[in-house]
């Protein structure tokens, strides 16, 4: 007769943080943590109070994305202070192990970080963690999943058939732990032809919203192909950061108020606190 199951601990809510938000894709390469990066600032901008935990430890991005190889401290041994970057309270394994060497750890190592990246930084009191995960569906989102409460699962995605049918594993991934999708980002969605002043589907048009559709779940938005976004990830500069008329910054900014209006609804059919933004 096989032993009982060991009793999982309980999912204890990280204190101070009203909403921890799960940004994913099935695959990489479709712009996830662009879309991650762009959220925090643009919800930051809006008047909301925003961490971002870079969760991607084999490809952890984030801090050159905001312009920054600064250190956290550690206050004791179980207490770390993240870094302020552009607004934002931060945490990324970038910051701890700077530099190309790379990551080459198994479940358990990763299920350690994130336990100290959850409980150990002193995140203080937040309106939205956004979570960086990596793409696919593996040992960092099930130990995310384990650790605590996550309000809600931001897919990210772009028009392509190969990326849609990853993204469908990625849903039913969070359906089958229980975790709230709160939409679909389709990224790179269309480019606006500055000569014709037309949109152009260069990866599919569409598909997004035929996804969401499928699902029953929110599409927050259709993020357009701008080099200016491209080119703020790759110096620090975000176009979220410049503000809501920045080049290229206006699909960005309404995505943010898309996923903050699904949360707002959300919290209060819960009857919990709900984030006011502009």
């Amino acid at each position: 007769m096989p032993p009982p199951p060991m009793p999982q601990p309980p999912k204890l809510p990280i204190e101070g943080v009203r909403n921890l938000v799960a940004v994913a894709s099935g695959k990489g390469g479709v712009g996830k943590t662009t879309v991650a990066v762009n959220l925090a600032l643009a919800l930051k901008n809006l008047g909301a109070s925003v961490g971002l935990l870079d969760a991607d430890v084999y490809g952890p991005n984030v801090p050159i994305m905001l312009g920054t190889d600064e250190q956290p401290q550690a206050l004791s041994e179980r207490e770390i202070l993240p870094v302020e970057a552009q607004g934002l309270k931060l945490i990324s394994m970038g910051l701890l192990n700077p530099g190309d060497k790379p990551m080459i750890w198994r479940g358990p190592m990763l299920h350690s970080v994130m336990q100290q990246f959850l409980r150990s930084v002193v995140w203080g009191k937040l309106d939205y963690l956004i979570v960086d995960l990596p793409p696919g569906t593996g040992d960092v989102q099930l130990s995310l999943i384990q650790i605590v409460p996550v309000t809600g699962a931001v897919l990210v995605t772009t028009p392509s058939v190969v990326a849609l049918a990853d993204v469908r594993k990625a849903m039913e991934m969070f359906r089958q732990v229980n975790v709230d999708i709160l939409g679909i980002v389709e990224n790179m969605s269309y480019f606006n032809c500055p000569h014709c002043q037309g949109k152009i589907d260069v990866f599919g048009h569409g598909e997004g919203r035929r996804i969401a559709d499928t699902y029953g779940v929110p599409l927050l938005g259709e993020i357009e192909i701008d080099p200016r976004i491209r080119i703020g990830g790759d110096t620090g500069k975000p176009v979220a950061a410049l503000g809501e008329n920045a080049p290229g910054a206006k699909s960005i900014f309404a995505m943010a108020r898309a996923v903050a209006g699904v949360l707002e609804a959300k919290a209060a059919k819960a009857g919990g606190p709900v984030v006011e933004i502009d």
